[in-house]
């Protein structure tokens, strides 16, 4: 019976976390590249885009990509398009919510594009839905 002289398995493959706190440079898009927003996850490595040019695409995640980095619905991507298929595309790149902010403070994405925010943020417009403030009128009423 042989033995195992690999160095895998699942306990190293759950081991690796590549590089999630460094910064990175940020990347604008080039010829043949849009920006997009994910409306819905729909499973198998594809997803649901509404890319700033204002048309719907079918975004494939590309396998480079495919269970390293998790993509959400209301995360921006940049997307390949493609040249062959103008209804689909290909997902290059996920940017985080640093990043996304910056994009939109250097004009490449539109003013009314909604960001994914921290929930918890109290800066954030929406972030005290759930508050209720009671004043002494109130009170004093019951």
């Amino acid at each position: 019976m042989p033995k195992n002289k690999g160095k895998g398995g699942k306990i190293r493959k759950r081991g690796k976390n590549e590089g999630d706190d460094e910064k990175r440079e940020l990347v604008f898009k080039e010829d043949g590249q849009e920006y997009a927003q994910v409306l819905k996850m729909l499973g198998n490595g594809r997803l649901e885009t509404m890319c700033i040019d204002g048309k719907k695409r079918l975004g494939h995640i590309r396998e480079k990509m495919h269970k390293k980095v998790w993509i959400a619905a209301g995360d921006i991507i940049l997307v390949g398009l493609r040249d062959y298929q103008d209804d689909k595309a290909d997902v290059i790149l996920k940017y985080n919510s640093d990043e996304a902010r910056l994009l939109k403070a250097y004009g490449e994405l539109p003013a009314n594009t909604k960001l994914t925010e921290d929930p918890n943020d109290p800066d954030e417009e929406g972030g005290d839905e759930g508050t209720v403030i009671f004043e002494d009128e109130d009170i004093d009423r019951i």
